[in-house]
């Protein structure tokens, strides 16, 4: 295992450390169980997180961030931090690292150009001391562990949802669906999410509602409640109070997984080392070849064997337990 890095040792009291994710919801989403190991050991930080605009949602009213930074040179330097940690990787985050001003500047050792990164941080693996494949939560949090916080359980994630019921909400137990994706691949057929919409009404008596981006054709599941183009700020409480979300293999899947809603996710070509729920009971699909060879009623057995009572509300305790299934 390799020696960890001293640096947080070295940093002032109140400092200003700047956190780099970009974009991707799931990506941003399963940083937050990193950004909360490094808040709680020093709170007194003044986290940024410098991310694009479509993506500030997830961050916004975090107890663990006290500000959000738009992805321009000028503005994080303007933050004066004293840390910046880049957790996206490529070209614009290494520049924007590099033009921080930062006394360390923090990179995993993979990105490139590796000039940028005074503090090199080894893989996840090196610094967990593990052979196996990490999730996205552990990579982010290994970053952590590096310069110097306690290695600990990596926390579930944190999307914050306003208080009360969402006005999104049918008045009786519904499930959460997303049929899409952002490749073919791995998408689901909406023939066979229709198919399931009609068991979870019939034999789990929950009622379906399919969410979608503005961008979402929401036409073929239009006998169900539909909620398109929603912000995520209106979409949260939704997904909160939900007894069961099922989808593919995408964003909306790690909201969910951060509320500890029991749900069945499904994936085509995507890792579930790296991507399966996180910290929530679950059930993960992994397609044999095609997505579309997965069947309406693996899904439905799936779901049935999720801590959902008759009534479909959740069972009083649910298992941070992911159980792939090839």
């Amino acid at each position: 295992m390799p020696a960890r890095a001293d640096i947080l040792r070295r940093i002032d009291f109140g400092a200003p450390v700047a956190i780099i994710r970009l974009r991707s919801l799931g990506d941003c989403v399963l940083s937050t169980p990193a950004i909360r190991l490094l808040k709680q050991y020093r709170p007194d930080l003044k986290i940024g997180v410098v991310v694009e605009d479509r993506f500030r949602a997830v961050f916004e009213g975090n107890p663990d961030v006290d500000t959000l930074i738009p992805p321009r040179a000028r503005d994080l330097r303007a933050f004066r931090p004293v840390l910046c940690l880049n957790l996206h990787g490529g070209t614009r985050s290494a520049r924007l690292t590099l033009l921080s001003g930062a006394r360390f500047r923090a990179g995993f050792d993979i990105f490139h150009p590796g000039w940028i990164y005074n503090t090199p941080i080894p893989t996840a693996q090196e610094i967990l001391g593990e052979n196996r494949p990490v999730h996205t939560a552990e990579h982010a949090a290994a970053a952590m562990f590096h310069l110097e916080v306690p290695v600990t359980e990596v926390p579930r994630a944190i999307v914050p949802a306003a208080a009360g019921r969402s006005p999104l909400a049918p008045d009786r137990p519904y499930a959460v669906i997303h049929a899409f994706a952002s490749a073919p691949e791995k998408t689901w057929p909406a023939a066979n999410f229709r198919e399931l919409a009609h068991a979870l009404r019939q034999s789990f008596d929950l009622e379906p509602v399919f969410i979608g981006s503005e961008v979402d054709d929401l036409a073929a599941f239009s006998e169900f409640l539909t909620v398109r183009g929603a912000a995520l700020g209106e979409l949260a409480p939704l997904m909160r109070d939900a007894s069961l979300f099922i989808g593919n293999d995408s964003g909306p899947a790690h909201v969910a997984a951060a509320f500890g809603v029991p749900e069945v996710v499904l994936f085509g070509p995507s890792s579930l080392d790296a991507w399966a729920p996180w910290r929530t009971a679950a059930e993960a699909i992994k397609a044999e070849g095609p997505i579309g060879g997965i069947t309406p009623g693996r899904v439905i057995d799936a779901a049935a064997r999720l801590p959902i009572n008759a009534s479909g509300t959740q069972s009083a305790t649910r298992a941070d337990v992911v159980r792939g299934k090839t």
